[in-house]
């Protein structure tokens, strides 16, 4: 039965105050940077159970300046910045060769929790970039290994043809090279911390990249 979508929507409701309990963050008791307060709340995340907390959204744009969006997985958040990957000529590495700046964006539902990244790109050397896609799973070799990510595809037989081949060599050869894969790190100029509140009193913390250090300030819901 066909199901109107803005009742459905109306029907919807989050955080209720008298049945949902969300942590307290206190923002004055938050590190001087945001890269520890990241490793904190990721830490908590996945005691908490949140599904697969390592997955973000990536927005970038293309030349023209029109947005885009999609879910990636995290590869790593350190001094360098937060690292993903793809292939150079797909979408999203196109559209970092025109306009080399990025933002990422994770939800974390099970404790009302986003943090928000935004900052410069830049690909880190070819041999960083193989040896973290060899130190990941059989599937995700055979996945890079398939390539021709973003191009058109002209039936699901031609995809599930050119997987087969791509798992066989891929168990086959654990440390085939895929000279378009590439680590991407996003240098964070800004980070916002979100946590939600049942009662709408939500705390915003953004860090902001200063010459002289990281500033901190509070945000309005």
């Amino acid at each position: 039965m066909a199901t109107d979508l803005h009742e459905l929507l109306r029907s919807l409701r989050v955080w209720d105050p008298e049945t949902t309990e969300l942590p307290v963050f206190d923002p004055a008791a938050a590190p001087a940077e945001p890269l520890a307060l990241f490793a904190e709340w990721f830490a908590e995340a996945v005691a908490a159970g949140q599904p697969e907390p390592h997955t973000m959204s990536l927005a970038t744009a293309d030349a023209d300046g029109t947005p885009d969006v999609r879910i990636v997985m995290l590869h790593g958040a350190d001094a360098d910045g937060w690292s993903f990957a793809t292939h150079a000529g797909s979408r999203k590495g196109r559209q970092l060769a025109a306009r080399p700046y990025a933002a990422l964006c994770f939800y974390w539902s099970a404790q009302g929790r986003q943090i928000r990244v935004r900052g410069p790109v830049t690909a880190a050397p070819a041999t960083e970039g193989q040896a973290d896609l060899h130190a990941r799973s059989t599937g995700a070799l055979a996945a890079a290994l398939t390539g021709r990510q973003s191009e058109v595809l002209s039936s699901t037989e031609e995809l599930a043809r050119a997987s087969d081949a791509a798992w066989e060599r891929a168990q086959r050869e654990p440390d085939a090279p895929v000279p378009s894969w590439t680590l991407y790190r996003l240098s964070p100029e800004e980070v916002e911390f979100f946590q939600g509140d049942a009662r709408r009193q939500h705390v915003r913390l953004t860090y902001r990249r200063t010459e002289e250090g990281w500033t901190r300030h509070l945000l309005w819901p």
